[in-house]
């Protein structure tokens, strides 16, 4: 995707905003302090998250994968459940870029890039880096640079975006470009503000995250782990100055002090966890089967989900410029050195996504026969025999699955998927079987709501298909597409009542947050036949 009309038009807007905001600054009160949530409430705060993930979406960034988001999901849930405020709400997403980075933004919405889990050694280390992020969110660093950038009439939504699009280019494909370093000047403050965070900041967050870390079961050294693996990045890149410093430290800054901290911060916790499930264990009061999961524990698995090296591989080719790139890659690794089952899974998927069914089979047969349990491997073994045109042999497979599973999302995805590109009848009414028990909980699900879109569309539902096609624009970042899309849908005459409040009420829901776009400054000329635009209208 060509990003630089992007970059252009942020730089522009960005350094407008910075321009009015140094205005504004000459004739303001002194900075007293954050009010920490009484600017933006956190419905607000949920909104404006949301609103930065569509658009990253809209941008080509978010990659969503019904397998790696469970992955991703489970991990930072349990992260989440053991922090400070369990009952803050988290989203985690994964950005398809290679270059190390994650960051946290408003409503806890979390996103961390391909390239951050490829240079992770176990899934300790991804969790340390997402403690890190949650923590960011549960101390409220991000709400306070929100409210300062708000205070100082800076368009939130817009500053977020162009920060973590800045965040993204530097050191990857984009650095070199004039319009990047344009917009990385005219930015300035606002990375600081936005992703950045102070010194006092990374350090909290940093030990509350140790914290949340060892208490959800993971190895508390794991983040210090993590930063000595980003030291080694950077000693190994010196020689490019494009890669010198990953997007991580750009926006994390890591010393050597501050992974002595980190270690020392978890060598100290452990003993505590380790008295705490010594006492517990012996309370009478607590049940005499209770295990308490400490730090010491985790190192020996029990921390983890146990699928992190199928992930990390799935995501290795995911992220690829193109299939053929990923299986090149694999190719070199053989050449060192036999491939793990987690790369020759990789391997398999990468043919299967260039068309190489014969070859996928290949590799993927030995592996289901020695992991009849393995979602992983068993929905890419089915997928592989549909596409080499074994239909029978792929039904019986997925339709065993979900005898067993029947409300496992990817897997109704993937088969629901597989269905779609039948083109039947029959076919898209079976696909609409198999995602009816999943509609409960599917507001925010874009791939549900493509999946579903389809099933329903060449099953003979065309409303539902409408509905859902809209509700995938609106996930996709195009809010005015998706009213234009519900106001046509409005005009049939076959809708019943029920079909048409379910259309009035999401029309109602959807038009504040498209005119909030608007006065944030991001408009879809598109949806009315011209481009997508970033800029500032002074709030009309």
């Amino acid at each position: 995707m060509n990003r630089r009309p992007i970059a252009a038009a942020l730089a522009f807007a960005l350094t407008a905003c910075m321009a009015a905001a140094t205005a504004q600054q000459r004739n303001s009160l002194p900075d007293i302090g954050s009010s920490a949530g009484t600017v933006l409430s956190p419905a607000k705060q949920a909104e404006y998250g949301a609103m930065v993930l569509a658009q990253l979406r809209h941008e080509g960034y978010v990659l969503d994968d019904p397998l790696l988001d469970g992955w991703l999901g489970d991990v930072g849930q349990r992260l989440a459940g053991a922090s400070d405020r369990p009952q803050q709400s988290f989203t985690f997403f994964l950005l398809r870029e290679r270059q190390i980075n994650a960051f946290a933004t408003l409503g806890g919405y979390v996103g961390v890039n391909a390239g951050l889990v490829l240079a992770a050694d176990r899934e300790d280390e991804v969790a340390g880096v997402l403690a890190h992020e949650i923590s960011h969110v549960t101390q409220q660093h991000v709400l306070r640079g929100a409210e300062k950038a708000q205070r100082e009439s800076l368009p939130i939504l817009l500053a977020t975006l162009g920060a973590i699009v800045a965040a993204q280019q530097v050191g990857g494909n984009s650095s070199g470009d004039a319009t990047s370093a344009a917009l990385m000047t005219g930015l300035g403050v606002l990375q600081q503000r936005q992703i950045n965070y102070t010194r006092d900041n990374e350090a909290e967050a940093d030990r509350i995250g140790i914290r949340t870390l060892a208490h959800a079961g993971y190895d508390p050294e794991a983040m210090a782990d993590f930063f000595q693996t980003l030291q080694s990045v950077v000693r190994m890149n010196q020689g490019d100055e494009r890669a010198a410093v990953p997007g991580y430290l750009q926006t994390h800054p890591l010393t050597l002090a501050r992974i002595s901290e980190a270690r020392e911060r978890a060598a100290k916790l452990e003993p505590t966890l380790a008295n705490t499930a010594s006492v517990a264990s012996s309370n009478p009061l607590l049940p005499p089967g209770l295990q308490i999961a400490t730090g010491a524990r985790s190192r020996q698995g029990q921390g983890n989900t146990g699928d992190f090296g199928w992930a990390r591989e799935r995501l290795r080719v995911l992220s690829a410029t193109t299939p053929a790139q990923a299986i090149r890659e694999y190719q070199q690794m053989r050449a060192k050195q036999p491939l793990d089952e987690a790369r020759r899974y990789g391997l398999a998927f990468a043919h299967q996504l260039a068309g190489q069914n014969g070859e996928a089979l290949a590799e993927l047969a030995p592996l289901a026969q020695a992991h009849p349990d393995n979602l992983w491997v068993q929905i890419a073994m089915g997928e592989a025999e549909a596409h080499a045109g074994k239909l029978a042999e792929a039904d019986r497979r997925f339709e065993a699955l979900l005898a067993r599973m029947p409300t496992h999302r990817a897997l109704a995805l993937a088969y629901a998927r597989l269905l779609g590109e039948r083109d039947t009848r029959e076919a898209g009414a079976r696909a609409v079987a198999v995602l009816r028990p999943l509609l409960g909980g599917v507001g925010g699900d874009l791939p549900f709501q493509q999946a579903y879109a389809r099933a329903c569309e060449i099953a003979g539902e065309p409303v539902r298909a409408g509905e859902a096609w809209a509700e995938a624009a609106y996930l996709s970042g195009r809010p005015e597409q998706a009213l234009v899309q519900l106001n046509n849908l409005k005009k049939r005459d076959d809708l019943d009542y029920y079909a048409r409040a379910r259309i009035d009420a999401r029309i109602a829901a959807i038009t504040p947050t498209v005119l909030e776009l608007r006065r944030q400054g991001v408009r879809d000329e598109e949806a009315t036949g011209g481009r997508l635009s970033f800029g500032i209208d002074g709030g009309r």
